[in-house]
């Protein structure tokens, strides 16, 4: 997949659909278009810099996704209500709805990831990103973000 920030706080992009997507023969698995889904939705939240984490995600199946095809993707916030991001999702085959999603994420510290991931993951990747913008953490500057570079 890949995705770019579009003139508000939306993205776009494309997926292609490869045989290690499918489900049924021939045809891309649900499980994986959903998470498709929550990749497009879960990249706004780069746009909104606050980490977050899905707290719903619904998608609907409008038509079927060949193997090979390449899904137009587009992402949007609808709006923003406390801790709470409400946004919204579409992936296109030949300019029709093939998937559409909605969801709600919610902004969490840091810590969170911390307490409930892998330490040493999350404080690696606090590193590497630090190395190349800024460093995210409790007491220190939060990241510039390069979006689109």
């Amino acid at each position: 997949m890949q995705l770019f920030a579009g003139s508000g706080l939306d993205t776009y992009g494309t997926f292609v659909v490869s045989d290690l997507h499918q489900g049924a023969p021939g045809l891309a698995h649900g499980g994986l278009l959903t998470t498709a889904m929550d990749e497009v939705l879960g990249s706004l939240n780069w746009l909104l810099s606050t980490p977050a984490v899905t707290a719903h995600l619904e998608c609907d199946f409008r038509r079927p996704v060949p193997v090979g095809s390449q899904l137009e993707m587009r992402a949007r916030v609808d709006g923003v209500k406390g801790r709470r991001v409400f946004m919204s999702a579409v992936a296109s085959l030949d300019g029709k709805a093939a998937v559409t999603g909605r969801a709600v994420f919610v902004q969490v510290p840091l810590e969170h990831f911390l307490n409930h991931g892998n330490a040493e993951q999350v404080e690696q990747a606090v590193r590497e990103r630090g190395e190349r913008k800024g460093v995210r953490g409790p007491g220190v500057e939060e990241p510039d973000v390069q979006v689109n570079p």
